[in-house]
């Protein structure tokens, strides 16, 4: 994972749960979801990445960059 979409995706998480805090404080249930929905995102777009990362380390580890 490249380190601009960790910042990205901790960026987004970041306004997610800002975005539900302040949902949760003024009782308006919809930016409250729409917070927890971008954290959601956030993370389903980080364990992606994650998985790109674990792929690539397999095909390394069986020589799957030979050129």
């Amino acid at each position: 994972m490249s380190f601009t979409d960790k910042v990205t995706n901790k960026a987004e998480n970041a306004v997610g749960v800002a975005k539900e805090k302040a949902g949760a404080a003024t009782g308006d249930r919809e930016l409250q979801a729409e917070g927890k929905a971008e954290q959601s995102k956030a993370s389903l777009k980080d364990a992606g990445e994650k998985l790109k990362d674990a792929a690539g380390n397999v095909k390394d580890a069986f020589g799957g960059s030979k050129g």
